[in-house]
């Protein structure tokens, strides 16, 4: 499998890795790169990540075999809206991003005829975004789920798992609802919580968090990523999102009631219960666990 020209929207910490990996591998002729920050188009050629880069949607969709929307999920559709009249006929358009549900039949009916979108979300990436944080190995031995719809075509699905199969992911089949899902009880709603808790100490006292050790900063790690990118996330899934924040401060209530009444042995089993289940987590090498 070797694409002409992959075009990539948005080059920071999955976009170019998507784009080392590629070359990598041999996979494409050309890869191009289109981004709004010209500075990080150009340090992307200097480190050989991309071929060339284009300021233009015309110039990036011209001649492209296959589109890899790498930029943050809330301008995926003006994106797609504005490469649309320049993709040639059997082109196929594939995504990063962490949300699926409406957006995917959005994209779907924004494709011209004879063009192809098929949703995918390869569980890769860590607190550190950017660029400089990029590598060709990021989509090697983690899950990535494809979320076909009945509108999606056989082949160009087959091509875009190939694909990822390739860059070393092992492939998941959802439904778009059904990824939201899931995503939003063990990506989306525990970034809000590790957010939460860090400004939480902030409320009860700042200068506290110069005592942090490696607990508090494992639980929080993942407040460190992009906020722009999970405000995006948190609109396009706030439904789902709301409903297992609410069931998450049940659970918290729960435990407090349980030391409010001094009950040890309620503490007990929710903590043994939770121990429990994360061990579970590790001896199945879960590696949506560890990769955000």
């Amino acid at each position: 499998m070797v694409f002409n020209k992959i075009s990539i929207i948005g080059v920071g910490l999955m976009g170019a890795s998507f784009a080392m990996a590629i070359k990598k591998n041999g996979i494409a002729q050309k890869v191009c790169g289109y981004a709004r920050d010209e500075n990080n188009l150009k340090r992307a050629i200097e480190k050989g990540i991309i071929d060339e880069y284009s300021l233009t949607l015309r110039e990036v969709g011209e001649g492209c075999d296959l589109l890899m929307l790498a930029s943050p999920v809330g301008v995926f559709l003006e994106l797609i809206r504005g490469i649309a009249p320049y993709l040639g006929e059997n082109a196929i358009v594939s995504d990063v991003g962490s949300v699926k549900g409406n957006l995917v039949y959005e994209i779907e009916q924004a494709m011209p005829q004879g063009v192809y979108y098929v949703g995918s979300h390869p569980i890769a990436g860590n607190d550190k975004s950017g660029l400089d944080a990029a590598t060709a190995d990021l989509f090697k031995n983690v899950n990535c789920i494809v979320t076909p719809t009945k509108n999606t075509n056989e082949a160009a699905l087959k091509t875009v798992s190939d694909l990822w199969g390739t860059l070393g992911c092992r492939l998941k089949r959802l439904t778009p609802e059904k990824h939201d899902e899931i995503f939003s009880s063990i990506s989306h709603m525990p970034h809000i919580a590790a957010y939460a808790m860090v400004n939480t100490i902030k409320a009860i006292d700042e200068e506290y968090l110069n005592f942090s050790g490696t607990g508090f900063l494992d639980t929080t790690r993942i407040a460190m990523s992009s906020p722009q990118m999970w405000i995006d996330i948190c609109m396009l899934n706030k439904d789902i999102i709301l409903s297992h924040l609410a069931v998450y401060i049940d659970t918290i209530n729960a435990i407090a009631a349980l030391l409010e009444a001094n009950d040890k042995e309620g503490l007990k089993q929710q903590f043994d219960q939770a121990r429990s289940l994360r061990k579970k987590l590790i001896k199945s090498n879960n590696v949506i666990l560890n990769k955000e």
